[in-house]
């Protein structure tokens, strides 16, 4: 198996897992445990390109806490042991990302939804410990609209003391482009002022997954209002550590959807960069 393949093979089950699974992450360079919280698929965005199956429902309708905590149990120790890379999936996995790099909460929906989400964190990060990984980051991948929760904001503390780091997704200029993308009734400026008010408390990640419509990229209007919105939240006290410019890698759920090519992803990091003064990755698509 290559490395492509690894890379895209992110399948929602590990063996008879419901809720955790390991994944061969491109953007982190090393294993990602993920934890999915949205076993019932439900989220407030509907994304063009999000790889998602909705028209089919779940075996799995709520999470089960004391079910996940078991399975983040097994696979800390397979992957802090080493065990993981025995297995067929795995075991051609190169040298360097032998590594676990994250527990990544992410999964079916939106993962800062689930009504415990804080104290689904704290467990975690309890778990973590107990297997000797308090360096291991905790990764939150999240489309921000519900930071300003109380329970979320609780979450996000409990993320600050045990190695957090929030991947925020920001994929527009503007609010038109923005619901033609994400598709949710949420305003465009609700999702930058949480943005903003949680980068004003720990340094955040930006996730921009930009893509072809109808065969069409984004304009150069709308790259240089996505530009805008950054530093609209650097201006007002926000810390970005890390843009990363992304295009599609799986097969999304609209037909009508395709990758950028290389050179379009690396044009957009350098007017990032160049526009924002910005700590900027690409990632190259796959299809």
């Amino acid at each position: 198996m290559t490395l492509h393949q690894l890379h895209t093979q992110h399948q929602r089950r590990f063996e008879a897992n419901r809720f955790v699974y390991p994944v061969l992450s491109r953007r982190s360079g090393g294993l990602s445990i993920g934890v999915n919280l949205n076993p019932d698929k439900v989220c407030n965005f509907d994304c063009i390109y999000c790889q998602v199956d909705r028209t089919r429902q779940s075996e799995t309708k709520f999470v089960e806490m004391e079910g996940l905590l078991t399975e983040l149990d097994d696979m800390l120790r397979l992957a802090a042991s080493g065990e993981i890379f025995q297995v067929e999936k795995f075991r051609d996995t190169p040298a360097e990302l032998r590594r676990i790099n994250d527990i990544a909460f992410s999964g079916d929906g939106e993962p800062t939804t689930y009504r415990n989400f804080d104290e689904i964190i704290a467990r975690c990060a309890e778990l973590k410990d107990r297997h000797g990984l308090a360096n291991v980051k905790m990764v939150l991948i999240t489309n921000a609209s519900m930071f300003h929760r109380p329970h979320v904001e609780r979450g996000l503390e409990i993320l600050d003391a045990h190695q957090g780091e929030i991947w925020a997704k920001l994929e527009a200029g503007t609010e038109e482009y923005f619901h033609l993308i994400d598709r949710t009734p949420i305003p465009f400026r609700q999702i930058l002022d949480n943005i903003t008010a949680a980068a004003r408390v720990r340094p955040l990640v930006i996730q921009a997954l930009f893509m072809r419509v109808d065969g069409q990229p984004p304009s150069a209007a709308e790259q240089d209002a996505f530009c805008d919105r950054l530093n609209e939240i650097t201006a007002a006290g926000g810390r970005l550590k890390l843009v990363q410019i992304y295009t599609i890698a799986r097969r999304p759920a609209e037909s009508f959807v395709t990758p950028l090519t290389d050179a379009e992803v690396d044009a957009l990091v350098d007017l990032v960069r160049r526009r924002t003064g910005l700590p900027t990755a690409g990632f190259y698509g796959a299809l």
